[in-house]
């Protein structure tokens, strides 16, 4: 379970600690390694690595970098906003949004990670090697190219509208502010298209009557 942090109000989870042996001529250096993963459970993650002589120090570094690095993911409700793979040498993630009450179906590492961004409702799959590190790069690979549909609206100029599984739970008052400029002008141009075919039904109407007239 995912700590949170008094101070900065962050959760912070260990994904994995390792163990270094230098040998030197005087004898044998330890070394710790640890992997950390930080978020705000809103929408916000960072990893970070870091190495000390103490297991507290490197949780510590690992932790500060972390902090560092976090970056914003979109998400709809409380999954994420479409499905993505990322990759990090020869480990790959599948990540795919969930209905309401599916959970969280991941592994310990990756799980970890979108506990603390803030994603209740998410399937995933591992399709390539279980190294804790490269798998953890993975997954923060595939949040980093997550894109919401209204940035995506933007860059193509259309209204998109997408087969999501929580994308039906939006109420009304909540989609024209999660969409993005180019869909209010594909709103104003149907708008502006209806009101044209109106205006030309009705001066054929007025048409028809004048042309009775000139035959009689």
């Amino acid at each position: 379970m995912a700590e949170r942090n008094k101070s900065s109000n962050l959760m912070e989870e260990v994904l994995t600690i390792r163990m270094h042996t230098k040998v030197t001529s005087g004898g044998r250096n330890l070394n710790f390694a640890a992997l950390v993963a930080v978020g705000d459970g809103k929408g916000r993650v960072g990893l970070g690595y870091g190495k000390a002589p103490g297991v507290p120090q490197a949780i510590e570094k690992a932790n500060k970098r972390a902090s560092e690095s976090m970056f914003n993911v979109p998400l709809i409700g409380d999954t994420l906003s479409h499905e993505q793979v990322g990759a990090h040498k020869s480990s790959r993630v599948l990540m795919k949004p969930a209905a309401p009450g599916t959970g969280v179906k991941a592994g310990g590492t990756v799980r970890a990670i979108l506990q603390v961004l803030g994603v209740h409702n998410v399937l995933t799959k591992s399709l390539g090697r279980n190294n804790p590190v490269n798998l953890a790069q993975a997954a923060m690979d595939a949040l980093k190219n997550m894109r919401h549909p209204g940035e995506v609206g933007e860059l193509r100029e259309r209204r998109i509208v997408m087969k999501h599984p929580q994308w039906s739970l939006k109420t009304e008052e909540e989609q024209p502010d999660d969409a993005g400029p180019a869909d209010r002008e594909a709103v104003d141009e149907d708008d502006a298209g209806d009101k044209e075919l109106e205006e030309s039904s009705v001066t054929e109407q007025v048409a028809e009557p004048q042309e009775d007239k000139s035959e009689a």
